[in-house]
């Protein structure tokens, strides 16, 4: 933006205030000062010697720039700014300061120790550019008019899970979405963001297949099983009080074995409990009667590299209550 001269003593060279103004674009010429009575009748004024360097590539804020002096040549003033707070100051957290370098993010913990966490994701964001959009155009610039995935994916959140990797899909071959436990809640429990996901997938998208993907050591079974009926809740306990029934019918059925071994048990029986949730949705359950849609279950054991691969038997299965028949078929383990 252009500064505008509030006052230019022409003869006694003292300071000259300057203030923006935000209604004039920044490539506008320093010339056009000149219209102003003040300075017309003049060729030879300090202005024309202003340097457009001076015009900055950024706005200028009042708050940037207190005063403007003479210095030793019209070319080399003297600018006073003010103080200004930065990011350093002004952000904080248990990790330590946050500080903005550049095009760099870094973290200073309390031991001084530098950490930069995004250069090997930009070294793998460079490499998936080289070798896989680069020699895949085709196929990515058909993904820019719209996507016609055949997959719904619903995974769990958990780190050590992730199903593009594991199975191999490519980008527009799957819609995801990944939630602690890859739980389903039924319909009557109301909107999460997991059933919204659910509907777009199905009634907008038109997948073919859903797949929800259970696995190992998930944590948040381990949370559904140990939870006691005390009033304890946090967000967690919360949503995974949606697998109440895959635990209860796991208790019932193996309670003479131990807690890991409950929880293995818990984290297949909350696949299929979720699989029947899904017919608790109209437009799901009417699209699997059709059979223009089918649902899948999926269970990755990363301690083995083991998949385990089924498909929901609609003709023999029953959704009246929570007690109703569950056949699968087409099961396979690979690996």
């Amino acid at each position: 933006m252009v500064c505008l001269i509030r006052h230019l003593s022409v003869n006694s060279g003292s300071k000259a205030r300057l203030l923006v103004s935000s209604t004039r674009p920044l490539w506008e010429p320093v010339d056009s000062f000149l219209h102003c009575p003040h300075f017309s009748h003049s060729t030879h004024h300090p202005v024309y010697s202003f340097p457009r360097k001076w015009i900055r590539s950024k706005a200028m804020r009042l708050n940037d720039v207190d005063d403007i002096q003479p210095g030793s040549s019209s070319s080399s003033p003297n600018i006073t700014r003010r103080p200004r707070v930065s990011p350093l100051e002004a952000t904080s957290n248990s990790f330590g300061l946050q500080e903005f370098r550049g095009s760099k993010v870094q973290i200073l913990n309390n031991s001084g120790e530098r950490l930069e966490f995004f250069d090997e994701l930009k070294q793998r964001f460079l490499s998936f550019k080289k070798h896989k959009y680069l020699e895949e155009l085709e196929h990515f610039q058909t993904l820019k008019e719209a996507q016609s995935p055949k997959f719904m994916v619903i995974a769990c959140a958990d780190s050590r899970v992730c199903p593009s990797t594991i199975l191999g899909f490519r980008p527009g071959e799957a819609f995801m979405i990944r939630n602690v436990a890859n739980l389903v809640p039924p319909l009557e429990n109301g909107p999460s963001e997991t059933n919204a996901a659910l509907e777009f997938a199905v009634r907008t998208l038109e997948v073919e297949n859903i797949l929800i993907i259970g696995h190992s050591c998930c944590g948040g079974i381990q949370t559904l099983m140990s939870m006691q009926d005390n009033g304890d809740s946090s967000f967690i306990k919360s949503w995974v009080n949606n697998g109440k029934v895959a635990k209860l019918r796991t208790e019932a059925a193996a309670n003479h074995l131990s807690f890991d071994q409950q929880c293995r048990l818990c984290e297949k029986e909350s696949i299929n409990r979720s699989l029947m949730n899904l017919l608790t949705y109209p437009w799901v359950k009417e699209r699997v009667r059709k059979e223009l849609l089918f649902v899948h279950g999926g269970y990755y054991d990363f301690l083995n590299c083991t998949f385990e691969k089924w498909t929901l038997d609609f003709k023999g299965s029953s959704v009246v209550d929570e007690r109703g028949k569950f056949l699968i078929k087409d099961g396979e383990l690979w690996g």
